[in-house]
């Protein structure tokens, strides 16, 4: 028990106190929320695209990709976010509110908070294999998010479904798998110096965008946040992962594609909820509350499943 303490907290300590250290230096005015804005946007169009390609390009997808998980994500995914929005339509009758709950409740910020823990526990396999996740999970949860920040609000503004779409297909970190599987697909060795240039940039996108999460966190707002965004938060952060583990349990998986999923699950709202939420018209606030409420519970709830998992000799 307490060998696997000592190793989760080797792998989930370093992650957070990035994300910890972001806040602090915003704090003391070393950086600004220019910076954070500036680096967000680098990380999103950048860095990370090149980390997906790279990782993409380079791995065996043969021993990497498995269809029947995927599907699974996907349809686990798509089952709990409408279960939660009918659970919670006679709990919420403000159609601001209800979009942000169930979006907060449901979009995991997987491309940052996840890769980064990933890599850690399983190494850049695992990493290849979750930026193949990424390429299906991503387009899914922008699609969801759509569809429940529109009905709802539905009377209230216009939806362009040609700028959505548009949006959704040329996403960086969708375009950087795309742009990678054939080199993995035909094995085609990537050009040293391309290599090299994407590696380095490779490097600076978890780092920084663990910085810019810190960042963008207020600490104070906990205090303001209304029941609906702890209500939410909790749901990212034990109801989804307990039950979506344990469903892909049964489904029998084990060691990294479980380790994978649970961590995919149980990862915080991703910060781009607070984006969408703000752009269609729908409780920016609440969001904002959900995205650092459901940040912070998760350095305890990742670090507790993983012992867990460990101690049950599941991954």
């Amino acid at each position: 028990m307490i060998d696997n303490i000592i190793f989760t907290g080797n792998v989930v300590a370093p992650v957070f106190l990035i994300v910890a250290l972001g806040y602090f230096v915003k704090r003391l005015g070393v950086i600004n929320e220019n910076f954070v804005d500036v680096t967000s946007k680098f990380v999103f169009n950048v860095s990370l695209p090149a980390l997906v390609f790279i990782n993409i390009a380079t791995i065996d997808l043969s021993k990497a990709i498995d269809f029947n998980q995927i599907l699974y994500i996907c349809i686990a995914t798509t089952i709990s976010f409408f279960t939660i929005w009918i659970l919670s339509i006679p709990f919420i009758k403000d159609g601001k509110n209800l979009s942000v709950f169930v979006q907060g409740a449901f979009r995991s910020n997987f491309a940052i908070v996840g890769f980064a823990i990933i890599v850690k526990l399983f190494g850049d396999f695992a990493l290849g294999k979750a930026a193949l996740i990424l390429a299906f999970i991503l387009p899914l949860y922008n699609i969801l998010a759509v569809i429940v920040l529109t009905v709802p609000l539905s009377k209230e503004r216009k939806f362009n479904l040609r700028q959505t779409l548009l949006e959704i297909i040329l996403n960086p970190l969708i375009v950087a798998v795309f742009v990678g599987l054939p080199f993995s697909y035909y094995k085609i060795k990537i050009p040293q110096v391309i290599d090299l240039t994407a590696g380095f940039l490779a490097e600076l996108a978890l780092p920084l965008a663990l910085i810019g999460i810190g960042g963008s966190l207020n600490l104070n707002n906990i205090k303001k946040a209304s029941a609906l965004a702890f209500s939410s938060s909790a749901v990212k952060v034990i109801l989804l992962p307990i039950v979506l583990t344990i469903g892909a349990y049964y489904f029998g998986y084990r060691d990294i594609d479980l380790g994978i999923m649970f961590i995919l699950f149980a990862c915080p709202t991703a910060i781009v909820s607070f984006i969408m939420a703000e752009a269609m018209g729908a409780n920016s606030k609440l969001a904002g509350n959900i995205v650092l409420i459901s940040t912070v519970a998760s350095v305890f709830t990742i670090a507790a499943g993983i012992v867990i998992l460990k101690e049950l000799s599941l991954i």
